[in-house]
């Protein structure tokens, strides 16, 4: 085998998708140069075929065969004219910017407290009188009180809870004259604090095992 004639990766065209190798990549090119259609849709199916073995687990699924396909068009250079089962995707509607999203716009009063309260507390609104009402009004109130004390590790009175929790429901609900007592802060921490200490006993455990390693034993 003369020298001259090796191909060296430098001299080669470049590879448009790389994690499928030059040999797809060369199939695809000769798929395109085939004249008689009908082969070539054979064709086409056969190289669909060969992307999917590469992930078993996926080449079922329709989602993933489009996805397939799309590769395709884009390894062939948008050139391949082949009967596809999906859209067949351009090189104008790949390099479409997508449309901006429409992020929705939360300025809330008392930010330790997140979204997600807010939510609750407009389904609490939403609901009638009752006893489920009157639950999940006391479970939002809680929870209000352990975001707190995530943002304020100090405690805090349950008469501050309650004057928020009024005023986040616009008034609709008022427990500033109950007689529920929230849960302690002290029981509101502490799971914090046992994960806490359970993370510094198992990393302390990690480093005597290291520093006992390499010690002999006799």
């Amino acid at each position: 085998m003369e020298i001259n004639n090796l191909e060296y990766n430098t001299e080669r065209e470049k590879l448009i998708i790389p994690e499928y190798g030059r040999h797809l990549q060369k199939m695809i090119n000769h798929t395109v140069a085939i004249e008689d259609r009908e082969e070539r849709n054979k064709v086409a199916k056969s190289i669909i075929a060969v992307m999917g073995n590469l992930q078993p687990h996926l080449r079922d699924v329709p989602e993933f065969q489009h996805k397939l396909w799309d590769q395709l068009f884009i390894m062939s250079d948008f050139k391949l004219d082949v009967d596809t089962p999906f859209p067949v995707l351009t090189k104008e509607k790949l390099q479409e910017r997508p449309e901006p999203l429409d992020y929705p716009q939360n300025f809330p009063k008392y930010r330790f407290y997140g979204n997600n309260i807010k939510r609750m507390i407009d389904v609490a609104n939403s609901w009638e009188d009752g006893e489920l009402k009157s639950a999940l009004t006391l479970t939002i109130a809680n929870h209000m009180k352990k975001c707190y004390l995530n943002w304020n590790k100090d405690t805090v009175e349950d008469s501050v809870i309650f004057n928020h929790l009024f005023e986040l429901s616009d008034g609709r609900i008022n427990m500033k004259g109950s007689n529920e007592d929230l849960t302690d802060s002290t029981n509101l921490m502490r799971g914090k604090k046992k994960k806490h200490n359970n993370n510094n006993n198992n990393n302390s455990g990690k480093k005597n095992y290291r520093n006992n390693r390499g010690k002999k034993r006799y």
